[in-house]
């Protein structure tokens, strides 16, 4: 970290926020987020590297999982943080809307459009203007699976989708469940159809859905489902069937696969699979913890779809001047090679040494983001308004978790996932 920040003085490439000539002295910056525990010890180091730079003092604040609520009653409160992190693509153009956010500085801007790919700018950007500086990210296009499993099985990890309905069914022939998912938390399915879509309509088709410019019914939603209905409907590919699958909450299903007792042989989603793998059931990655893409699906490319949070600085903070300053550091690869290096952590900025990952896993997985460049896509639901695509029990959690219990009529689930869509959207 001393070298990053001794580089950033210096003025590098990439110029931090400013020399530590205590232009920030006295100062502090209100940082809210949903980080907690390691994540949010991980986050304080990069603001005290900040601190570090330019002599102002940092407060990381715990805003809970609805931050929506939670930074609307600080505004109302007038105790509005300087700088919020926002987990939602969906959110940012809430506050957006709402009047809550200030545009980014020439200075902000300038970093992102240099060490990000262009479509991360855009999902910062309402209208015209760029309010959101995507921070921390996730690979949401990676499927964990036991090595042990698959050797014992005599497969390898498969290119294709097709190959790995096949390879599941030779894996589950050997005595081990292909599968364990997480049907109980409904957005874990949500990832498995965004991946096939992705995949098999492409990203235009995939713009149009998030945005619901196209109707759930079109023929490419019913050929995804049917494509996820060929795995969904297999009793034998998934770890106590369809039916367990949806008692089985997404922490169980990790530790199904990883855990001391395993059930299963795979599990997808997100890179942060390994890092549950490695804290809980101390697992190696890379040894006995590992991944391979998301495969691609017919004809398509191989998917990459991502998550992540991004960096807004609030209008009604009393500090918006240092906010921003911290929003111009964070843009920077030293920010982001500070976290990088104490683990857990994927960023999207570009240039930031993917030597900074402290192991070949989570590299692999980093390297993977970066180099999707313009094609890697948002989370389609957390694009969506929340009733629709982020609220349990119903929407497209609820319709998701209703067509693994029962995959046979895809026609039919779309149909009433575009009903949900349309009142959803309607109110947004």
């Amino acid at each position: 970290m001393a070298l990053a920040l001794g580089a950033t003085a210096c003025g590098g490439d990439s110029p931090g926020p400013a020399s530590n000539d205590g232009e920030l002295s006295g100062q502090t910056v209100t940082v809210s987020a949903v980080w907690t525990g390691v994540e949010a010890k991980n986050f304080q180091k990069v603001l005290d590297a900040f601190s570090e730079e330019t002599g102002a003092k940092t407060q990381l604040v715990a805003s809970g999982d609805n931050v929506s609520t939670f930074v609307g009653s600080k505004i109302e409160g007038g105790q509005a943080p300087d700088v919020a992190m926002v987990p939602q693509v969906g959110v940012v153009q809430q506050f957006a809307q709402k009047g809550w956010l200030v545009p980014l500085s020439s200075k902000a801007e300038m970093e992102t459009t240099r060490n990000f790919a262009g479509v991360w700018k855009d999902y910062g950007t309402v209208g015209t203007k760029f309010y959101g500086l995507y921070f921390k990210a996730a690979n949401k296009s990676t499927v964990w699976y036991s090595p042990d499993a698959l050797d014992q099985a005599g497969v390898k990890p498969p290119k294709t989708y097709a190959e790995m309905l096949k390879t599941a069914g030779t894996v589950s022939d050997s005595g081990t469940p292909a599968f364990a998912v997480g049907g109980e938390d409904g957005w874990t399915l949500t990832d498995w159809f965004e991946n096939v879509y992705l995949s098999q309509a492409g990203p235009g088709k995939y713009d149009k859905l998030a945005s619901h410019d196209m109707p759930w019914t079109d023929k490419s939603v019913v050929e995804a489902l049917e494509t996820l209905g060929e795995l969904f409907g297999d009793k034998n590919l998934l770890y106590n069937g369809s039916a367990g699958a949806l008692r089985t909450d997404f922490p169980t299903s990790v530790e199904q696969v990883f855990g001391p007792e395993p059930k299963a042989a795979m599990v997808y989603e997100g890179d942060f699979v390994g890092g549950i793998a490695k804290d809980q059931f101390d697992r190696t990655l890379g040894e006995d913890a590992k991944f391979f893409p998301f495969p691609a699906v017919g004809k398509g490319d191989a998917p990459v779809v991502s998550g992540g949070d991004a960096a807004v600085v609030l209008k009604d903070g009393k500090n918006q001047k240092a906010g921003m300053k911290l929003l111009e550091y964070l843009a920077t690869p030293e920010a982001a090679a500070i976290w990088a290096e104490a683990g857990g952590f994927l960023s999207p900025n570009k240039e930031l040494d993917l030597e900074s990952y402290s192991d070949d896993t989570t590299r692999a997985a980093a390297k993977e983001l970066v180099d999707a460049g313009d094609t890697v896509r948002f989370d389609l639901s957390d694009q969506a308004p929340a009733s629709f695509g982020g609220t349990k029990g119903t929407g497209l959690w609820k319709l998701l978790q209703d067509f693994l219990g029962d995959p046979s009529d895809p026609k039919a689930t779309a149909a009433k996932i575009e009903t949900a869509a349309k009142k959803a959207y309607s109110k947004s």
